[in-house]
């Protein structure tokens, strides 16, 4: 059986990237400096979420694509790396980019995207529809890390904002 749940070409994958991270850009141009440092009930301020976006973006590329080790990629010690799940991990990513200016996480947002489109335009997309990991224990494809952890994961976080910003 044929999976058609993902693009079907690497057009396709890039087009549902660029546009999800456009719909994601749309909501955030129009965010006051007050708003994009305004946690939500959850504690997470816009800012916060798109540096979230932007540390697991830089995963993709550079560890999931690249081969580095992904906590080196992330800023975390290997030791403490180690101990934390999913949720532990983007704990200490919140801590780590807290304080940042938003300035400076949208600065390395657009960086980091930026790469992670060229990176994805000089693949084939065979190569995104081979298995991720042989010991995955979800056997994804590449693709499938790839959506997310750009456009499905643009769209949550989009959501998750556009939600807090309604009175």
């Amino acid at each position: 059986m044929i999976d058609h749940s993902h693009p079907q070409s690497k057009e396709e994958l890039m087009y549902e990237i660029e546009h999800e991270w456009n719909l994601l850009l749309e909501v955030v141009v129009k965010l006051s400096p007050e708003q994009m440092t305004t946690p939500d009930s959850g504690g997470w301020s816009p800012k916060d979420n798109l540096a979230h976006l932007s540390a697991w973006m830089n995963v993709m590329r550079r560890a999931y694509l690249g081969g580095e080790p992904p906590h080196a990629v992330l800023g975390i010690d290997e030791q403490k790396f180690k101990g934390l799940d999913e949720d532990g991990e983007n704990a200490v990513l919140f801590e780590l980019n807290r304080r940042r200016p938003t300035d400076d996480i949208l600065n390395e947002l657009r960086i980091v995207h930026s790469e992670a489109i060229k990176t994805l335009e000089a693949m084939e997309f065979e190569d995104l529809m081979k298995p991720f990991r042989s010991n995955d224990p979800e056997q994804r494809r590449v693709i499938e890390v790839v959506l997310g952890n750009t456009s499905e994961h643009f769209k949550e976080h989009r959501v998750t904002i556009e939600r807090a910003l309604k009175p």
